[in-house]
């Protein structure tokens, strides 16, 4: 589902009333504006989405630990704290500048309509139009933080005087490094094997080649030459994730192996990342035939190249949030080829709950109730911090590419006539378009497949759906999940739900000390199933 690093604001509604028989159109208010500039020393013209991030300069200051602010982000946990405005630059010379209108695409409301004060603002290019979904990454161009007073009637200026760096693959950040990892991460590094495949499936559709891409993790000991072969766990990553946090979770995996807290297993560690968002593995007529090409092209291929046991009992699927459900619809898409999802926290399985909004309702609306009350979105500790109109309309300032609500569409909407994806609410009402959601409904909706499927089904499908979330998800997805129990249950199938009390989307895994505890209970039970016979036992976390 949603990335917890990008934000989300509170929606603000402000208005002018004239009132008396004499009353007087009040004046329109002054746009504000803003110079953001490409200092004359730059190597090259540069293109691509111009944000520009305010926060209160006073508060801001006081929640910084050394009271220095160096950057200006918007946080879904603070959703009040920064505004935000945008606009595309086709081309910015070296020594040019261009002019913001910070009222024109603006969120949570236009810039002139700010509470007076004192304002720290940084400005962003968005060079590779991938905000919406990595944040500022590798290439793009940053101004310092400056503090303005707002509103101003001059523009103040900006400029674009830094280009942040990419991140190297390997160059991890502390919250990924356990002490476990830590240990093991010279040794991982020289294990993991990275898969860069091109897909004659989805570079035929696409028309140029595109790569499948992740890393291979080897157990400790592995030997090509010796006659054993491993189950393997395919596992892909939630929204925002990509290549490089996916090589976190192999050596992490890799430490976690040689600690003896997993079993001796092959994990294939996926990146579902794209320009679209998370294409999810699905097959779909907008990224193409992700799934096919997982299950006829790349899965062969590994299994030729390394020693898994390519029997179905001895495939297994993992993944959270986005990832849960990519694991999921690829469980019961191609039942036959794997032996068994553990999905964490996925996606909406059942659209008669997608995040709380049945979609299938008469007039249905994504913003709010038939009563007027907000559907909410993000939630903390039992309190509401966005809801979905919030985090809908700041996705669309920060650009058109690569949203969580945007790869939706991507995923799950048939294409328009201008070949892009069919949005599936209207992103000024909230209004469910029903067409759209026919068609989401025919091809995505998960409990709907199984509901209408089942007999087919059962035989290649029974008892190896197993689906783990919190009852405070932070993303409201424990809702669709008791959804899809509840067909289960109705059609007698054997599954395994499990609802975790008081979990969000960001503890779940946690047992104890252990952040990774319940991925390694699972991929004991995947262990036990591929390997009834073996005595091996986990080894608990230190």
């Amino acid at each position: 589902m949603l990335n917890p690093v990008r934000g989300a604001l509170a929606l603000l509604f402000t208005g002018l009333l004239a009132t008396g028989a004499c009353a007087r159109e009040a004046a329109p208010v002054a746009h504000q504006f803003f110079q953001v500039s490409l200092p004359a020393s730059a190597a090259k013209p540069a293109a691509g989405r111009l944000l520009l991030f305010a926060t209160e300069a006073k508060a801001a200051r006081a929640a910084a630990r050394d009271g220095k602010v160096t950057e200006v982000e918007a946080s879904p946990f603070a959703p009040e704290q920064t505004a935000v405005a945008a606009r595309e630059v086709e081309r910015l010379a070296p020594g040019g500048g261009v002019l913001l209108d910070a009222d024109a695409q603006a969120f949570p409301s236009a810039f002139s309509k700010l509470p007076p004060g004192d304002y720290l603002v940084q400005a962003v290019l968005d060079t590779q139009h991938d905000y919406n979904y990595h944040g500022r990454n590798g290439g793009d161009l940053v101004s310092p933080v400056v503090e303005v007073h707002l509103p101003s009637t001059a523009a103040p200026t900006l400029a674009l005087t830094q280009t942040l760096s990419t991140t190297a693959l390997w160059d991890l950040p502390e919250r990924y490094l356990s002490e476990t990892t830590r240990k093991h991460l010279a040794q991982a590094r020289e294990q993991v094997r990275p898969i860069d495949v091109v897909s004659p499936a989805l570079s035929a559709f696409w028309g140029r080649p595109i790569h499948m891409r992740g890393w291979v993790v080897l157990p400790p000991g592995y030997d090509a030459s010796a006659g054993a072969t491993y189950p393997t766990v395919y596992q892909t990553h939630g929204f925002g994730g990509d290549l490089h946090t996916q090589a976190g979770t192999a050596a992490m995996v890799f430490g976690a192996m040689a600690e003896k807290q997993l079993p001796p297993m092959i994990w294939v560690v996926l990146d579902e990342s794209g320009p679209t968002g998370t294409h999810e593995f699905a097959d779909s007529v907008n990224n193409g035939p992700w799934g096919q090409a997982l299950t006829t092209e790349l899965i062969p291929s590994l299994e030729g190249e390394y020693r898994m046991d390519a029997r179905p009992s001895g495939r297994f699927l993992t993944g959270h949030s986005s990832g849960g459900w990519a694991t999921l619809w690829l469980q019961t898409r191609y039942p036959k080829v794997f032996g068994g999802t553990w999905s964490t926290s996925p996606d909406p399985s059942d659209f008669h709950d997608f995040t709380g909004v049945d979609l299938y309702a008469p007039h249905a609306n994504v913003y709010h109730r038939a009563d007027g009350t907000p559907y909410p979105l993000v939630r903390d500790k039992g309190k509401v911090i966005a809801s979905f109109e919030t985090f809908a309309r700041m996705e669309r300032v920060l650009g058109p590419y690569g949203g969580q609500m945007a790869s939706f569409d991507w995923v799950f909407s048939p294409r328009g006539k201008d070949g892009r994806p069919l949005p599936m609410f209207d992103r000024d009402t909230g209004d469910v378009d029903p067409a759209v959601v026919a068609y989401w409904s025919e091809h995505y909706d998960i409990a709907r497949r199984l509901k209408e499927h089942w007999p087919e089904l059962k035989p290649d499908l029974e008892g190896k759906i197993h689906l783990v979330v919190g009852t405070a998800d932070t993303f409201y997805l424990d809702g669709a999940a008791h959804k899809l129990k509840a067909v289960l249950d109705g059609l007698g199938a054997k599954s395994d739900f499990r609802f975790l009390p008081g979990r969000t989307h960001m503890d779940l895994y946690v047992q104890g000390k252990d952040r990774q505890g319940l991925l390694k209970q699972m991929a004991w039970e995947m262990y036990a199933l591929a390997r009834p016979e073996s005595k091996l036992r986990r080894v608990a976390a230190r």
